[in-house]
């Protein structure tokens, strides 16, 4: 919501909760001239149709750790879980998870705050000129005044992925640097 105001076009935000038919409904009757819903469940759905715009993450940051999934399995069950790794469990979303939470978790933001990161594994070249594989994480924190004023803080940072967790915690002290601090928990 915060990222919306942000961006300067005098909306009027509203939180709206219920299920993507009540939710699409309220902008059928005319009620809200529009919502925001994840194109990942309309997709899930088969609604892909009724999508008018798809919002740039360039644009509008996500939420941490957005479209993760994790599967749990009975402790004992070692084969189920070796065999779910195997085909479930992929490296790169790992990485990008891990520094997306760190940046969560350093500002000490709970699930509501106005908090965005989104980390992606980039291909580069190193100093020999060979490609290697590093994080590119970017992060966004909005401060709301009472008299729904919004500031959008951003920083951005490129690393190893074995540095995952660190390159959160160095966005977020970034963040915090800026001003971050003042966010509503």
């Amino acid at each position: 919501m915060a990222q919306l105001r942000a961006l300067g076009l005098g909306l009027n935000v509203v939180p709206i909760r219920g299920n993507i038919d009540t939710r699409i409904g309220k902008v059928t009757s005319g009620e809200l001239d529009a919502i925001v819903l994840a194109r990942a469940g309309l997709a899930r759905v088969g609604r892909t149709d009724e999508i008018t715009e798809t919002l740039d993450p360039r644009q509008m940051v996500p939420a941490p750790a957005q479209g993760a999934l994790a599967i749990e399995t009975r402790v004992d069950d070692v084969d189920t879980e070796h065999l779910l790794y195997s085909i479930v469990h992929d490296e790169r979303t790992r990485v990008a998870v891990t520094a997306e939470r760190a940046v969560l978790a350093a500002l000490e933001a709970g699930c509501s705050a106005p908090v965005g990161a989104l980390a992606d594994v980039v291909e580069d070249l190193d100093d020999a000129g060979a490609v290697v594989e590093r994080l590119s994480l970017r992060g966004i924190a909005a401060t709301e005044a009472e008299d729904d004023s919004v500031e959008v803080l951003s920083a951005s940072v490129v690393g190893e992925t074995a540095d995952a967790d660190a390159l959160g915690r160095s966005l977020a002290a970034e963040l915090l640097d800026l001003g971050a601090g003042t966010l509503s928990h």
